[in-house]
């Protein structure tokens, strides 16, 4: 009888890490249900709550970046990472996995680096276009990257890069099933166009005020909306669903059926979001967050809006978003060609490809 696999998984502090790392997981759980997993996060971030939520077990790091300002939290910064460190090789000792996957985030640092140090199998996956410095750092130890952008060589060792795409949440693939299932689940108005406001995992205040100032607007022009504020700002816009045709929700549990449900989307750039978007094959409008390393959402959006599959509004360039959303409204062909254009771009077999990855590292088949 062939030993239990087992899998040690790290990523997290926003969803941009943690539902790819749960994709993978899932993927490699249904090749292998005997396997056992472990996932490694910082304590402190909400990978600790949703891992959990998904079944997996979960340790935490003592682990945080450091602060792009002066803060005096960046003079913890070398304790908590030679704690981090010390508790990643205690971990990877128990545990001893056969592969250790990193999908990026403070906590994927330490635990991968431990574990390519000791041999054991390991592989990172890039979401963005602008690589993180956590797997910058990583690449050179790894023995393969798998990223979701072409032109990355100039961040990673280019004999150790696959092209993969991003992970996805599975139940994305069947959303065009799921739409009157979705708008029983939201109680939707039939008669209205829905429209689906996302900040990402933490929410987006410029996002939220955007909305806010153009609640009215929005309204007269017959759209009835799902607005995903984010934890951080619900107490401020919660008082909206006193509005008839607005709900307000901190977190979408149900993604599959808001994405269903919805006619027009307006969502920022992050990199799991732009690929979620390209398999789900809806009319978007991007409001990418500038306050990111390198800008990496906008450019993120632009590689979708250049090849005429979405459209793009900067923070700065607020003032004109009815103007870009009465443009999804009223022109249908533009939005058919949208839709056409950005399903055309998803990569669905995305987890699969990347789980084939793995074991051919591992030799497992």
């Amino acid at each position: 009888m062939s030993k239990i696999k087992k899998i040690l998984i790290s990523g997290g502090g926003t969803g941009g890490h943690i539902y790819p790392a749960i994709a993978i997981a899932n993927e490699l759980k249904n090749r292998y249900p005997t396997a056992e997993f472990l996932f490694v996060g910082a304590q402190d971030k909400m990978e600790m709550e949703k891992v959990p939520q998904a079944g997996y077990k979960i340790k935490g790091l003592w682990i945080a970046g450091l602060q792009r300002t002066l803060s005096f939290k960046n003079l913890l910064f070398p304790i908590k990472l030679v704690h981090s460190v010390l508790k990643a090789k205690a971990i990877v000792r128990a545990f001893k996995p056969d592969i250790t996957i990193g999908t990026g985030g403070f906590a994927s640092g330490p635990t991968l680096y431990v574990a390519a140090k000791k041999g054991i199998p390991t592989l990172i996956q890039e979401q963005n276009s602008y690589a993180g410095i956590t797997n910058k750092l990583l690449s050179k130890k790894v023995d393969k990257v798998c990223v979701a952008y072409e032109g990355l060589e100039s961040f990673f060792p280019a004999n150790k890069i696959i092209f993969t795409g991003n992970p996805v949440r599975q139940d994305l693939l069947t959303i065009s099933s799921k739409r009157e299932l979705g708008i029983q689940h939201f109680n939707l108005d039939t008669a209205k166009k829905t429209l689906l406001v996302l900040g990402g995992s933490l929410g987006a205040r410029a996002i939220n005020q955007i909305i806010e100032t153009n609640l009215r607007d929005l309204l007269n022009n017959e759209l009835q909306i799902i607005w995903q504020t984010g934890k951080f700002y619900i107490e401020e816009y919660k008082k909206h669903n006193s509005l008839k045709g607005v709900q307000t929700h901190a977190y979408l549990s149900q993604m599959d059926l808001a994405y269903a449900a919805a006619d027009i989307i307006v969502s920022r750039a992050g990199a799991s979001s732009v690929s979620e978007l390209c398999i789900v094959g809806k009319p978007v409008l991007f409001i990418p967050s500038p306050n990111v390393a390198e800008d990496h959402q906008t450019k993120n959006a632009a590689a979708i809006v250049n090849k005429n599959a979405a459209i793009l509004l900067k923070e700065t360039e607020k003032e004109h978003f009815m103007t870009k959303i009465k443009c999804l409204l009223q022109k249908e062909e533009k939005t058919n060609q949208l839709s056409e254009n950005i399903k055309a771009l998803a990569k669905p077999d995305a987890t699969v490809r990347i789980v084939e990855e793995i074991e051919k590292i591992v030799k497992w088949n």
